[in-house]
């Protein structure tokens, strides 16, 4: 070998190095190195194989062969129909007999000059292929791809070495060393592919022990987490696939994919962060329990002392006992109607009316006699939010109340910094929680305070946080981006940064729309009946005209039949009904 043929062969192992280096697609990188191994030592036919995951056979990756035009495996789409080598024999002994797994057993290069005159090794199978083909197997070169562990990952074997005028020669010894300082880097470059595809199958996996733990955390989230990145795959599909319209020129390659998967996975991950209590809050008094077992109790003492005070009336005799038996029964009536009364409100299925609100406070006025001591039995936290001097009892107090200890603070101060820092303008309350019991059920609808409601909503300012705090490497770098905009809204009212649609990526206003459309559609959610899809439509409609939803996106999912390909799969067959989907688009905003 001349010192040109060594120039351009080293030459061409540096450019394979760099292109193995570069190569991201599985069966482009099995190609590449084939066909550089091949082009160095001029081979009219190579195979590669892999050691397959059971660690028990060698598998056919990609097999070529100039003379017989041959092209099986890797891109070409046409399977190898060949079995596999295996490792062991029969007894579970170590295969030596055939050169490919000798040659990954050992790591040992082995060359052949000609296989028809080695007894060493089994080559039945070569012999048979010839007999088939009419080609004429002669010089094997058969090297292991060793990873940086000393792990053989796969065999390389190239056959029938050509000098310049076509003849079949002998692998030469020179040319090993560079076979196998390519083997060693086409190696480095599948066992980099492969920890990146397991990291890649680890942080999906992950993601999703996540999005189930949510959703396992309460029943009113159900398989939220879950099916909102289904819904949001199929919307990016429809964008893409669009040849018309605002998204012709959108798409999505491969880590884009990714990372959009891993947004929506994650896009309600701050949700660890939201007590159970306030997102499964059914009642208003509700906090670990609900608190109108108290309420009741107190009544019930009322109860009894109205009969205490009827019987002591009669023994001192000072009235008619008539008399003292109709005020006790009208004491108990209004007891009565007033416990009912309060547990209605408490309920928060109706609106508290001025006239509500009036007779809450009315009764609030009622009093009623504590004989314990309520600081006994309280924890630490609960006695530091009561100091002060202590009244000793029997005292009197209020049937309900807003007490200086039912305002929860912040455990630690707020780093509204952080918050600054991120473009956050949901900001928190001046307390985490009040628990007055005047104040809940006063709430005019539904069951959560200000409080309550905001800690709901800061689930998405924990996941902004969360997963900004994250070092992502550059292919998942807008994860926290896009996870982050679910519950903005394009006209700027949105949370938790009060974004516009100029200001939100494409992804995010996808994810918007199917956090919306899916939890409208849910129907695992105790709080409420599932909704048809031709309501659920309808309301949407409501919100793409009140530009709280992206209107392109909105015609996309209408057009498309996102809507219907989602309710195939995730909806019930009675909330299943017939959608005018003119209509809705003729309701959209231009």
């Amino acid at each position: 070998m001349d010192s040109s043929d060594k120039e351009v062969r080293y030459r061409t192992l540096i450019d394979l190095g760099i292109a193995l280096s570069a190569e991201r697609d599985h069966n482009r990188l099995m190609e590449k190195i084939l066909h550089g191994a091949k082009a160095m030592v001029n081979a009219d036919g190579g195979t590669l194989y892999l050691v397959d995951d059971s660690q028990q056979n060698l598998r056919f990756e990609i097999m070529l062969n100039d003379s017989l035009g041959l092209a099986m495996g890797g891109t070409t789409g046409t399977p190898i129909p060949f079995p596999p080598v295996r490792l062991q024999d029969e007894a579970g002994q170590p295969n030596h007999n055939n050169v490919a797994s000798h040659c990954a057993l050992t790591a040992v290069t082995v060359t052949i000059a000609d296989a028809y005159h080695v007894e060493r090794f089994d080559f039945s199978g070569t012999k048979a292929f010839d007999r088939h083909t009419g080609y004429r197997s002669q010089s094997f070169l058969t090297v292991p791809l060793r990873n940086y562990e000393g792990t053989v990952m796969g065999v390389l074997q190239l056959i029938n070495a050509r000098d310049s005028t076509g003849a079949v020669i002998e692998f030469g010894a020179e040319l090993v060393p560079l076979i196998e300082a390519l083997s060693s880097q086409a190696a480095v470059a599948l066992d980099n592919q492969r920890l990146i595809a397991s990291q890649k199958t680890l942080f999906k996996s992950l993601t999703s022990v996540i999005a189930g733990a949510i959703d396992a955390k309460s029943p009113y989230t159900g398989g939220h987490c879950h099916r909102v990145p289904a819904l949001t795959m199929m919307l990016a599909r429809a964008a893409c696939t669009a040849e018309t319209g605002p998204f012709a020129d959108f798409t999505l390659d491969e880590e884009e994919w990714y990372e959009l998967d891993v947004a929506a996975r994650l896009h309600d991950c701050g949700k660890v962060t939201t007590p159970e209590h306030i997102v499964d809050k059914a009642t208003k008094l509700e906090t670990i329990y609900n608190r109108i077992h108290e309420v009741r109790m107190r009544f019930e003492v009322c109860k009894r002392d109205a009969e205490i005070a009827c019987l002591e009336g009669k023994l001192a005799g000072l009235e008619p006992p008539e008399e003292l038996e109709r005020r006790r029964d009208e004491t108990l009536a209004a007891l009565d109607s007033d416990f009912a009364f309060l547990a209605e409100c408490n309920i928060g299925g109706e609106t508290m009316a001025p006239e509500r609100i009036a007779r809450l406070e009315a009764i609030a006025t009622r009093t009623w006699v504590r004989t314990l001591d309520d600081r006994l039995g309280l924890s630490i936290d609960e006695l530091r939010r009561r100091p002060g001097p202590v009244e000793p009892p029997p005292v009197v107090e209020p049937l309900l109340s807003d007490r200086p200890w039912h305002l929860i603070p912040h455990e630690t101060p707020i780093d509204l910094a952080r918050y600054e820092a991120a473009g956050i303008t949901l900001r928190p309350l001046e307390n985490r929680y009040n628990l007055g019991e005047i104040y809940n059920l006063k709430i005019t609808r539904g069951t959560l305070t200000a409080e309550d409601r905001f800690k709901i909503n800061d689930h998405i300012v924990q996941t902004l946080l969360m997963l900004k705090a994250l070092p992502f490497p550059r292919p998942l770098a807008r994860v926290a981006e896009w996870a982050g905009g679910h519950h903005e809204k394009m006209d700027g009212t949105g949370y938790p940064r009060g974004l516009t649609r100029d200001e939100m990526a494409l992804p995010a206003r996808m994810m918007a729309i199917a956090d919306i459309f899916e939890a409208l559609t849910a129907a695992d959610r105790p709080y409420k009946k599932p909704k048809t899809l031709s309501d659920s439509l309808q309301i949407m409609a409501g919100m793409a005209r009140d530009r709280h939803i992206d209107p392109d996106l909105w015609r996309l999912f209408l057009e498309t039949g996102v809507w219907q390909e989602y309710a195939t799969t995730h909806l019930r067959p009675e909330q299943i009904d017939a959608v005018n989907v003119a209509a809705l688009l003729a309701q959209s905003p231009p």
